[in-house]
């Protein structure tokens, strides 16, 4: 028997089902679906969703730790049983007519339970989503790249540290190509069939498409308009670090790979996704004389370990009054690659297992920086689940996505503070002049403002996928044409609709929405000023740190004790006074590097942005063409033509010369009697003279059609010459 009907069956037998079930007399729908009807049904419901929910995550932390076939059936069987569950109370829950409910909680509990996301679909359209969703997330953790004569390598840890640490451009595009090649081409072939049957299962819950049901998360008639009026305010920001970054890259690589008024080839920036840049800040440090210091060397030689990673960042939250990770926390998650040969997801990600403090982290840590900063982030998780896990099941989530995405990192931006860095000993300098000030921010903003454009066109290009304005055979094409309009950024290499370049990010295959994190960019800096003012911080924003304030640490803890049982509005107007998610603390903390931005690219003379470009301008970087049957550089090959057009045109007026002489002899032959000119010569050969005149004739053709194929050439050099001139900016 399937566990949600056992677990029925023993709440019926205890007699906790039969006041609900059981009305006195002859009921009607009324009566029956009546709002103290309502409380005993999701009193039943949170009696078995912990049961349930809490055996589905165990499968699926087992499947993801330890990637076999047998624990992936037994996801899928725990999968179908939570489906069939939610199926059932979400079906029930929509009998419910609320309209004239008094109390607001059971209004709200009923309307989130009755998004059953995909357990809507028809059983046999549920089986096949959920094998289709398998299959991508287990294509994505499976995928390597393997050198012609060496070991394979897996993303984590090792193309992305060929993409962090590499600067040779050869190697780095090796990396780029082979990721997208090895993965993206296993899932182009069943992303249609996800998209529909994604479609399917929103439209069973009521939106048109499943991005509609997405963005219906966050409560909102006007997302789409917020999400444009946030990105435009940000968009100076990334304008101007593009223009900074795009002339640093020119100095290494020169202009054989990056134009100075055009977008940057996305292999250069450090990251397998151009997500984040700040592994490439020594190409870029505005000056290098004062480059800060190497903190993941710090912390390599004062060996740090992964778990002292998330050691400290737990240290954090408890020094503001917060609640420790709990024992079990820290016996049961998997902090770093096994080294006993299981396959493992390393997507770093955050459980809830909806039973009394068990949570757990994965993550496949490496002693950086940036994973010390990502280990607060999944703190931040951890922290949330701590504080709302008395709440009912369907509330223990955050306010609203953003909200989840924005609690840790508004932590991590304490943490990258000076004064913070310097007392935990992983800094030596006490104090930052203003140029060392203008370095410390341009890492940030390699990481945060760089962060804008890509987290916002994640889930623009999905939306419009699932709407149908993006169709199959143009999803490679319209994910460079958002890259470039969003990012400024372009393939290293020509690539095709026979490649899929979105499904090289984990959270494509993995079905997860994105605009949490563009959300929960911007909310980050909004709660860090806001804890920031609670704490008595007097100063520039960059320069806080929360750590030991109590109050922020209250303020923070109310909160994250709401979870989702509230308008994510009424949550952030308590804690910063405003209800709506603004820009300014975001352009606030980043002012002086702004500033120092403007300034910088007014005197070089750069140009904000990528006008009149297009991707195709990007085929240079393939370095070699075609010519002649042997491959050479472009401007060689481009030469070589016009050497070869001027040698035919030199053939041309041979061959007119011939022709004149050709016919002014044939016409001497025709007035003479032919006796007398008992024979010719045609190329030192004695003949007949009708023979010789014919075999010139032939001659004669034969270069008219060199002629023809010297005009073909010239059309084609001229084509091309103004085709490249028309892509390069005026």
């Amino acid at each position: 028997m399937n566990l949600p009907w056992a677990l029925l069956l023993v709440l019926l037998s205890h007699g906790q089902l039969l006041p609900w079930l059981r009305i006195v007399g002859e009921p009607s729908l009324n009566d029956f679906y009546s709002e103290a009807q309502a409380k005993l049904f999701l009193q039943f419901y949170e009696q078995t969703a912990q049961v349930v929910l809490n055996e589905f995550m165990e499968a699926t932390w087992n499947y993801v730790t330890n990637i076999t076939r047998r624990n992936q059936k037994n996801m899928l069987q725990k999968e179908a049983d939570r489906s069939q569950f939610m199926l059932y109370f979400g079906t029930r829950a929509r009998m419910f007519k609320t309209d004239h409910f008094l109390n607001q909680d059971v209004k709200r509990m009923l309307r989130k339970l009755q998004n059953i996301d995909k357990s809507a679909l028809p059983k046999k359209d549920l089986l096949e989503y959920n094998r289709l969703l398998t299959y991508m997330e287990t294509a994505y953790n499976r995928a390597e790249v393997c050198l012609d004569e060496g070991p394979c390598l897996t993303l984590e840890p090792d193309l992305q540290e060929i993409m962090a640490t590499s600067r040779d451009q050869k190697e780095l595009l090796w990396a780029w190509q082979g990721w997208r090649d090895a993965v993206g081409r296993q899932l182009r072939p069943v992303f249609e069939d996800y998209v529909r049957l994604s479609n399917k299962a929103a439209q069973y819950n009521g939106y048109k498409d499943m991005g509609a049901l997405w963005r219906s998360e966050y409560e909102s008639d006007t997302l789409e308009e917020d999400l444009e009026q946030l990105y435009k305010e940000l968009q100076p920001l990334y304008l101007n670090l593009h223009a900074y970054v795009r002339r640093s890259l020119y100095r290494y690589y020169g202009p054989e790979l990056i134009d100075l008024r055009g977008p940057i080839p996305a292999h250069l920036l450090g990251n397998m996704w151009a997500q984040s840049w700040n592994n490439i800040l020594d190409l870029v440090l505005p000056y290098p004389t004062k480059a800060p210091e190497d903190i993941t060397e710090i912390m390599k030689i004062q060996h740090w370990r992964p778990e002292k990673m998330f050691e400290e960042a737990n240290l954090f939250f408890t020094s503001m009054g917060m609640l420790p990770a709990p024992p079990a926390f820290w016996i049961k998650s998997m902090m770093e690659k096994p080294a006993d040969g299981r396959e493992v997801e390393c997507h770093a990600s955050s459980w809830n297992f909806y039973k009394f403090n068990d949570f757990r982290v994965k993550k496949c840590t490496e002693v950086t920086l940036e994973d010390l900063l990502s280990a607060f982030h999944q703190m931040g998780h951890i922290q949330y689940f701590l504080q709302y896990q008395n709440l009912s099941v369907i509330y223990q989530e955050g306010a609203s996505p953003a909200f989840e995405e924005a609690v840790g990192s508004a932590i991590a931006l304490s943490v990258s503070s000076h004064k913070y860095l310097l007392a935990r000993g992983l800094l030596s300098q006490p104090h930052q002049d203003s140029e060392e000030e203008v370095n410390f921010l341009l890492g940030i903003a390699l990481e945060k403002i760089a962060f804008i454009p890509f987290s916002y066109m994640v889930d623009k290009f999905r939306w419009k996928v699932f709407d149908g304005t993006i169709s199959k055979i143009a999803y490679n094409q319209e994910w460079w044409n958002f890259r470039l309009k969003y990012q400024g950024l372009c393939p290293p290499v020509p690539r095709s609709d026979d490649d899929f370049d979105p499904g090289a990010k984990f959270h494509i295959p993995a079905n997860v929405p994105y605009i949490r994190y563009f959300l929960g960019l911007v909310l980050q800096f909004q709660l860090h000023e806001a804890l920031c003012e609670a704490s008595g911080h007097v100063g520039p924003l960059h320069q806080c740190d929360n750590y030991n304030s109590k109050v922020a640490g209250k303020i923070l803890g109310d909160l994250l004790k709401l979870g989702s049982s509230r308008p994510w509005r009424e949550v952030l107007q308590e804690v910063t006074g405003e209800s709506n998610i603004s820009t300014k603390a975001f352009l606030t903390y980043f002012k002086p590097l702004m500033d120092w931005l403007v300034t910088e690219n007014v005197k070089q003379g750069d140009t904000l942005g990528w006008p009149d470009f297009s991707c195709s301008s990007e085929e240079k970087i393939t370095s070699k063409v075609s010519f002649l049957g042997t491959d050479t550089e472009p401007e060689q090959a481009y030469l070589g033509q016009w050497v070869l057009l001027s040698m035919s045109f030199i053939m041309l007026v041979l061959i007119l010369a011939l022709g004149f002489r050709l016919h002014y002899l044939e016409k001497q032959l025709l007035d003479k009697d032919t006796l007398t000119l008992p024979y010719s010569y045609f190329l030192g050969i004695a003949m007949e003279p009708h023979q010789a005149a014919r075999k010139q004739w032939l001659l004669l053709g034969l270069c008219c059609i060199l002629m023809l194929c010297c005009i073909g050439l010239l059309i084609r050099i001229v084509t091309q010459n103004t085709m490249q001139n028309t892509e390069k900016p005026p």
